[in-house]
This record gives structure tokens, C-alpha cells and sequence, in this order.
């Protein structure tokens, strides 16, 4: 195993950019993931692995060939940490294509507009692979995915749900190639129940807590729907509204004959 001891070998230094910075993360092609729970998770996914750094004292499991293991010290570790109290792991793993696939081969997306909170964006795309979606679709000022805090929040998520980013035109023209309908929770005339209407083929949109929807994707909405709660709260957090729509998604799946 590697050992390295200065904060500022290259290594270091390139991960404390790869932690800290979206356009830094992009031009790599790489992004960070930390703890143990989450190297459990990609070595059982097979995820693309390219280095993996542990503290001293912290024993790695056998890694495939070709990943660099490295040993730091804990002040290090402690200094290319995203978190509080780090792990004592660390890893650096090859990113996905981002494009949305042409031709869309599923049948139930998920999609969010404006969900800029990285713990939501990772909470959601949890439920998303918990709940059978295949796949998650990020319109424009969502919280990048590889956000260290998002995938964090994802729990492994990351590794076998596929995320992809797309502006409105692309989605409309992919949903309408594969003729699955654009759905959105908002209220507007034509607004139905969740559970009036079939989830089983459809691309559903959670907009901001803020904001909610945007006018410009509300537009290309065929249908908008809306969660039946008590008249006293007005609306639910993004991740817990996206939760309620994937179970219902699931739950047609699961009790169709």
C-alpha cells in the first residue's frame, strides 16, 4: 500500500478540488465518496473505483486491480474530508455519462426542476432506486449529483440508479419519442389526485420547495397532480413529496396482475 503524509501531495490537493468543486469534479471525470457503508456499496456494484484512501490503522477490504490504495495519516485524512468526523475512508470513482439516453428504454422517471438542496437531490435519488424508477432526470439548478453531500444522502444510490441531466426540449423530445407522458405536482385546472390517475407509464416533476414547478416545464405538462393531505399544511418538503409519488409508482407496479 501507498503511504503518503503531506497534505499538500498532489493527490491530496487534487481531491480537496474534486470535493470542493462542481466544474473541477466535471473536467475529471471523477467524484468523491467517503466511509466504509459506501465502499461496501461499490465494491458490491462493481462501481468504477479508481483510488481508495484509508486512515491509519483502517483495514481496507481486497480491492479489484487497478484501484491505487493509499494510507494517510489522520490529520490528512482529516484535511481532504468533507466531513466533521471523517470515516476513515475515502474514495475517488469514475463518473457516468450525463446525457439522457436516446432512446428512453424505461417507463417510470422521476424528474426534478430547481431542487437545489443536495441532501434532498440524494435523499430522492435513494427513494428513486428503492422504489423501482428507472431512472432520475435533473432539469436546470438542481444540486449536482456528485456533490459529496449528495451522495452521501443517496446511500449507495449512486451506484446503480442512473442519473442524467437534461434542458426541457431534450426531455419533451425524448418522453414524446417513447410516448410516456410529462406529469408535474402542481395545482392548475386540470389538477387530479394522486391515485386517481396511473403512474405505471409516466415521468413525474418535483419541482422547488421555493419555487415549486417552473412556468416553462409546467408548460409541456400533460397532466398535473397533487397529494391529498390535511388542509392545515399547504405543501410537503421536495424529498418527502417525491417519495409519496414513487411509492404510488411502485405500488401500481407491484399489484398489477
Amino acid at each position: 500500500m501507498e503511504r503518503i503524509t503531506s497534505r499538500q501531495n498532489p493527490l491530496m490537493t487534487r481531491v480537496r478540488k474534486i470535493t470542493s468543486s462542481r466544474s473541477f469534479r466535471r473536467r475529471e471525470g471523477e467524484f468523491l465518496c467517503d466511509g466504509v457503508k459506501l465502499l461496501e456499496e461499490a465494491l458490491k456494484w462493481h462501481a468504477p473505483l479508481s483510488v481508495v484512501i484509508g486512515s491509519e490503522g483502517v483495514r481496507l477490504p481486497d480491492l479489484p486491480e487497478g484501484v491505487r490504495r493509499v494510507e494517510v495519516p489522520e490529520d490528512v485524512m482529516k484535511s481532504i474530508s468533507p466531513m466533521e468526523a471523517p470515516q476513515g475512508v475515502l474514495m475517488l470513482c469514475r463518473m457516468p455519462e450525463f446525457a439522457l439516453p436516446d432512446p428512453l428504454e424505461g417507463t417510470r422517471y422521476l424528474v426534478l426542476d430547481g431542487v437545489q438542496d443536495p441532501g434532498n437531490v440524494g435523499t430522492i435519488w435513494r427513494t428513486a432506486d428503492a422504489f423501482g424508477a428507472d431512472g432520475l432526470i435533473l432539469l436546470g439548478g438542481c444540486a449536482d449529483p456528485f456533490n459529496p453531500k449528495t451522495v452521501r444522502a443517496a446511500m449507495g444510490a449512486a451506484f446503480r440508479l442512473p442519473v442524467w441531466e437534461a434542458g426541457p426540449d431534450t426531455l419533451m423530445e425524448r418522453l414524446g419519442e417513447a410516448g410516456i407522458p410529462l406529469y408535474a405536482t402542481a395545482l392548475r385546472d386540470d389538477t387530479v389526485e394522486l391515485g386517481r390517475i396511473s403512474l405505471d407509464r409516466c415521468a413525474v416533476v418535483i419541482g422547488s420547495e421555493g419555487k415549486g414547478v417552473s412556468e416553462s416545464v409546467l408548460e409541456q405538462c400533460m397532466q398535473t397532480i397533487k397529494i391529498p393531505m390535511e388542509h392545515t399544511c399547504e405543501s410537503l418538503n421536495a424529498a418527502m413529496a417525491a417519495g409519496v409519488v414513487l411509492w404510488e409508482m411502485y405500488r401500481e407496479q407491484t399489484s398489477s396482475p
